[in-house]
């Protein structure tokens, strides 16, 4: 279990930089950050235990947002790990369509390879398998609004629960990626990925990444204090689940995180990678600083839906 620890100075691809680890409970600097919940208990009894200590129980009609594995891939969440969480609350595992087609580019394909990964004890959702709805995006520099899946609307209550990983386009994948480009229609993925003049994958990168934080604000502004925030931090490959021939991972399994902010989640996660031992940590970070991914975090706090600093909470302890 890693240690917690104040800014240190540490080497990331041959370059100095200081990596911020987060605050003990017990520091006078911690009393009004957010809480990030953590065990390194990659189990269903380990993730039911982040997901009670976030205090923010699902009412009503509740949503499951992750990513299901695209057929060839072998690193998605394990069906088995979520399924006393998903059946206490009476989920439904919710996804959209892809946007670069592949396995899951309809509903009947995507639907069965949920099936087919094992995502069959719960009811299946595709939301944009009918339509799809526009929500507005506040205070964004590139969206007016976040197309999403218009099942969306059937849901009263959001459990994000995102695998965190490499990923080819934004460097790393997590809790934003997971709402973002997970709750958008094909036409809202095309919004994000493609440049004002409609060609396929062609927004450059900082735009891109400020893209996903504002159509996963346009959820989060929705939904308020209805949804709750996990990772889980395991199979770290330096690939996406959305790719079939993922390469595999070097670095260790971590745990389970948890926590209200978004920001905050996904920044203990990305302390956590670059604190692991050199030779596993190194492939991942040089994916997520050749992609810039830490404007990711930068733009989601300037927008207002979290903070960077945070105090990690070790539910082992």
């Amino acid at each position: 279990m890693l240690i917690v620890r104040k800014p240190q100075k540490t080497i990331v691809g041959g370059n100095e930089k200081w990596v911020y680890t987060g605050y003990t409970e017990d520091d006078p600097e911690a009393a009004d950050l957010p809480k990030v919940y953590m065990t390194s208990d990659i189990s269903p009894d380990g993730l039911m235990a982040v997901y009670e200590a976030l205090g923010r129980p699902a009412e009503g009609k509740t949503a499951i947002k992750l990513h299901m594995g695209e057929p060839g891939n072998n690193y998605y969440l394990s069906p088995d790990l979520l399924k006393d969480l998903v059946l206490s609350v009476d989920g439904t595992f919710v996804d959209c369509n892809t946007y670069y087609g592949g396995l899951r580019g309809n509903t009947k394909a995507h639907l069965q390879a949920a099936k087919d990964h094992g995502f069959t004890y719960a009811p299946v959702d595709i939301l944009d398998s009918e339509g799809e709805i526009a929500l507005p995006v506040e205070g964004g520099r590139h969206l007016k609004a976040a197309i999403v899946g218009s099942h969306y609307s059937n849901y009263d209550f959001i459990i994000s629960i995102a695998h965190f990983k490499g990923h080819q386009m934004a460097g790393f994948g997590g809790t934003f990626k997971n709402i973002a480009v997970g709750m958008s229609s094909v036409n809202g993925k095309k919004a994000i990925h493609d440049d004002p003049g409609g060609y396929m994958f062609s927004s450059d990168g900082n735009t891109f990444l400020e893209k996903i934080v504002e159509a996963a604000k346009a959820v989060i502004d929705d939904k308020g204090d209805k949804i709750v925030y996990i990772n889980v931090m395991n199979n770290l490959s330096i690939d996406c689940d959305c790719n079939g021939a993922p390469q595999e991972p070097k670095m260790q399994d971590i745990g389970i995180l948890g926590s209200l902010d978004p920001v905050a989640l996904d920044k203990a996660c990305v302390d956590l990678v670059y604190n692991a031992p050199e030779e596993q940590r190194k492939d991942l970070v040089m994916r997520i600083e050749f992609r810039n991914g830490l404007h990711t975090l930068k733009y989601a706090e300037e927008l207002g839906l979290g903070s960077q600093k945070y105090v990690l909470v070790n539910l082992d302890d």
